[in-house]
């Protein structure tokens, strides 16, 4: 597996994964994440424009796609019922997806980000227990809650090197 930076080009296939991830998500126990909405067609090629959208592929066929922002996330500036690991400077992860096709995508994206960075941080809902687990598998501490934009809480975690 291989990861590049999504292009414009690639909206269907990346609106094609998502779509089925969020079929999976509904179905796992978990439909008011993302539901059958979000992320948007204009969120993601926003993304894409702002080269923040990568896409995990082989043989340069992408078959999972994720967000992935450095600096200071808004959304992580409050966070109750705990604390951040540290506050050095950190990448965020955000919408991680795959079509199934492909196994070990969350493990290639976490690798990809510990090759970049020394601190990742990372949220989910906390209906999304298969996301749950991958990210406490991944070597992530539960720090809290932290409410993302539109006021919907999410269970925060952070992994650090040092």
């Amino acid at each position: 597996m291989n990861i590049r930076k999504a292009v414009i080009d690639d909206v269907n296939e990346i609106m094609d994964i998502y779509a089925i991830a969020q079929d999976f998500m509904i179905e796992s126990g978990n439909p008011n994440q993302w539901g059958h909405f979000y992320p948007s067609r204009d969120l993601i090629e926003h993304d894409i424009e702002n080269e923040v959208c990568l896409l995990i592929c082989d043989d340069e066929s992408p078959h999972g796609v994720f967000a992935l922002f450095s600096g200071d996330e808004p959304t992580y500036q409050y966070i109750e019922d705990g604390e951040w690991v540290n506050d050095d400077e950190y990448v965020t992860v955000h919408r991680i997806a795959s079509d199934g096709k492909l196994h070990g995508i969350f493990k290639c994206v976490i690798d990809y980000c510990k090759g970049i960075s020394d601190n990742i941080r990372i949220d989910t809902h906390k209906s999304n227990k298969i996301m749950q687990k991958q990210i406490e598998k991944n070597g992530f501490r539960k720090c809290g809650t932290i409410y993302v934009a539109d006021g919907s809480p999410r269970i925060a975690y952070q992994w650090s090197r040092k």
